[in-house]
């Protein structure tokens, strides 16, 4: 990797890891030093490479710094020391620490991960203060996530902070007795996280790998906690990878959503559809597979299967019909209009769908569009032109448009 691509990446991979710490560390007490330190680190990083050139160790590196400017900032605090540090007696020990092994990152971020998703916050606080803390993505990706302003972004992470400090929200793992619940609200934010990523409200584009994959990468330290690895957590992590499986086939070269149908599935990645069944398969011993991230990860299995038969149709339409059961939402509600139409043929489907009254939803639009498609081309026009009005997105806005210039 060249020397201008590997700080960026450095920084992607490695702030998050770093604030983690640091945070666990200060606690939420101090979160904006913790980030002041990281960012600096990354700073110095940028001045003292471009003159002197790579260390060997850049990774190395970066932890030494970013340990010796914490170090600085806890000695130059004496009411720090005072009320915080109370008990440490020498300042070489300071160092001692901050300990930024692979391990104590680990532990830090899962810790986080719990302390972030505290119930005090709402969810567009948690997602948001998850980007800035664990994924390390900067205010103005997490304003153009939320189709926000900086402004707007800055004061929602400013209250959430100050919630936790209010709540004295320590960052530390949760009782054994509380980690089932607590874990619930850990996993509905990586699984929103995931679907911002998965369908993005961004301006610019419909598919936010990045987003995924940290959700993933997130979820995956919750696996490797013996305490944390519960079916719930393994069937979601097999949803991400079913899902993520199909990201290149899934968009155009102009960042364009390519519907199902009229995906290349020689794109479909085999390993994380291998990945998906794994961890599905574990997420059903492990418990008894009615969850609803169990009943989604089934849906997204048999959407992997790369021929289209009757039986594929007939399993995914059984498989919503339980899901909107087990949790209702209008995208499952919409997705099951379309498996609807698989099986019994488009006439029913809009029967079917046209109950739900979906009015101001776009995508609820865009389903009757493609339903009347070949049985009444004039509804189906004026749903795309609903559609076209309702839809946020450039990306999805073209692709509406050149449905509707097919039909025309």
């Amino acid at each position: 990797m060249q020397q201008d691509q590997l700080l960026p990446h450095l920084f992607r991979s490695e702030y998050q890891k770093i604030i983690a710490v640091l945070c666990h560390y200060f606690g939420f007490e101090r979160i904006e030093a913790a980030e002041d330190i990281a960012s600096d680190t990354f700073l110095t990083a940028a001045e003292t490479w471009g003159i002197k050139g790579l260390p060997d160790n850049p990774k190395a590196w970066l932890y030494t710094v970013a340990r010796n400017k914490a170090t600085d900032y806890v000695r130059r605090g004496s009411r720090f020391k005072q009320k915080i540090a109370e008990g440490i007696v020498a300042e070489d020990n300071y160092g001692a620490e901050i300990d930024l092994s692979d391990q104590n990152i680990s532990d830090s971020q899962l810790q986080m991960m719990f302390a972030i998703c505290h119930p005090v916050l709402p969810a567009e606080a948690q997602i948001g203060l998850a980007l800035r803390i664990l994924c390390g993505f900067g205010i103005d990706e997490i304003a153009e996530a939320f189709l926000s302003n900086k402004e707007t972004i800055n004061k929602r992470l400013f209250r959430a902070k100050e919630k936790l400090r209010e709540q004295k929200v320590k960052i530390v793992f949760p009782e054994p007795a509380d980690i089932v619940n607590r874990l619930d609200i850990v996993l509905k934010t990586l699984y929103l996280l995931f679907n911002e990523g998965y369908y993005s409200s961004c301006q610019s584009t419909t598919l936010r790998k990045d987003l995924c994959l940290e959700a993933m990468r997130l979820n995956y330290l919750l696996i490797e906690n013996k305490q944390t690895n519960l079916p719930e957590a393994n069937a979601l992590l097999s949803l991400m990878c079913f899902h993520a499986s199909r990201f290149d086939a899934r968009v155009d070269e102009h960042g364009e959503m390519i519907r199902y149908d009229d995906q290349d599935r020689m794109l479909w990645n085999d390993d994380l559809i291998v990945k998906g069944r794994y961890y599905l398969n574990l997420a059903s011993k492990k418990g008894n597979g009615a969850g609803k991230y169990h009943i989604e990860a089934a849906i997204a299995y048999w959407h992997t299967i790369k021929t289209d038969t009757t039986e594929k149709w007939e399993n995914i339409l059984m498989l919503y019909n339980r899901l909107l059961i087990t949790a209702y939402s209008p995208a499952a509600a919409l997705n099951r209009a379309y498996a609807l139409a698989k099986v019994k043929g488009k006439e029913k489907a809009i029967i079917e769908a046209e109950k739900l009254k979906l009015d101001t939803n776009h995508l609820y639009h865009v389903l009757l569009g493609y339903l009347y498609t070949g049985v009444d081309r004039k509804k189906a026009v004026l749903h795309l032109q609903t559609a076209l009005k309702l839809a946020k997105t450039t990306t999805d806005k073209s692709r509406i448009t050149k449905d509707l210039k097919a039909l025309l």
